[in-house]
């Protein structure tokens, strides 16, 4: 696996916004966290483009990030948001020069679609909070973790939160994963992500507990998950606020109980990632360790080379 350059104070980081669109005011605390830490941001020239439910042009969008990884004074590139949108760029993205370049590369949600194209690549990347996500107030090891991550130390910081035990046992493989949908989305594309003894990492927001069902029903009935040598769930944000009425529902966590319980597969539920107000920030692409009976993920090596 192709590992990026850890970044270090006075490198610059492009903001770009590949899925739906945000303004401004949305950025500035995200843009003041990367400043503050002495890094340089630069905005493309899309950031703040909009186009209905996506920012901006198709094109427009995948110029942006073709140009962030292509330009020689960028050594990160940073998503602004997710939403809708990454999925629609891949004819036009060079995909093989953005793994090549050795950029680090972080943003989660619909960014899962171009975290699986770089680490199919060869490129590990960042699945860590965004600019909007840094909006909002975060607990301090939250940015601690994005802060380590983006230095090339270990993200798991002491104050974050273990998760629990579904399926007790250990795992050792590559991390993969992301956002349930696009992973279910990716299946049949050339971008499908191999889960066969990868630690594989699931999460997702405002998803009716049915759709939970059908989406982890899609990875089982497709041969996708079987193969994983260990799981680790985040939270279905918001999901069992998001009930059909008409046939019904139960919590999501009794949901992921049945639908992954049953696999033998080691397994921990709610690990402090993805959607949750407090998340960490989890390097994809690269080897870790997993404790399911005591709710740890640990990574074994480091997301980036240092200079």
């Amino acid at each position: 696996m192709r590992k990026p350059k850890a970044l270090k104070p006075g490198d610059t980081i492009s903001l770009v916004s590949p899925a739906s669109p945000l303004c401004p005011e949305q950025t500035a605390k995200g843009i003041g966290i990367l400043e503050s830490a002495g890094y340089r941001v630069k905005l493309s020239p899309s950031v703040y483009a909009a186009a209905e439910y996506l920012a901006g042009s198709d094109e427009a969008r995948a110029k942006d990030v073709q140009e962030a990884f292509d330009d020689p004074e960028t050594h990160a590139v940073f998503c602004s948001r997710g939403g809708y949108g990454c999925s629609r760029l891949m004819p036009l993205l060079d995909l093989d020069r953005m793994a090549s370049s050795r950029k680090l590369f972080s943003g989660f949600s619909d960014i899962t679609v171009l975290h699986a194209a770089m680490n199919r690549r060869g490129l590990a990347t960042l699945h860590a909070p965004m600019a909007l996500t840094l909006h909002t107030d975060r607990e301090p090891w939250v940015y601690e973790s994005l802060q380590a991550a983006l230095g090339g130390r270990n993200p798991i910081t002491d104050g974050a939160p273990k998760g629990s035990c579904l399926v007790g046992g250990r795992a050792r493989g590559q991390v993969v994963g992301g956002c349930l949908m696009l992973l279910c989305d990716l299946i049949g594309t050339p971008e499908q992500v191999v889960m066969d003894g990868k630690i594989v990492l699931l999460e997702d927001v405002d998803e009716a507990p049915h759709r939970v069902d059908a989406m982890l029903t899609h990875l089982i009935n497709s041969g996708s998950i079987q193969g994983a040598a260990g799981i680790v769930v985040g939270e279905m944000t918001r999901s069992d606020e998001r009930v059909d009425k008409t046939i019904g529902a139960r919590p999501w966590r009794e949901i992921v109980g049945d639908r992954l319980g049953s696999l033998g597969i080691p397994t921990i539920i709610d690990f402090p990632f993805g959607h949750a107000k407090q998340m960490l920030s989890l390097p994809l692409g690269i080897q870790a360790e997993m404790d399911a009976n005591l709710g740890t993920l640990k990574y074994t090596e480091s997301l980036c080379e240092q200079d």
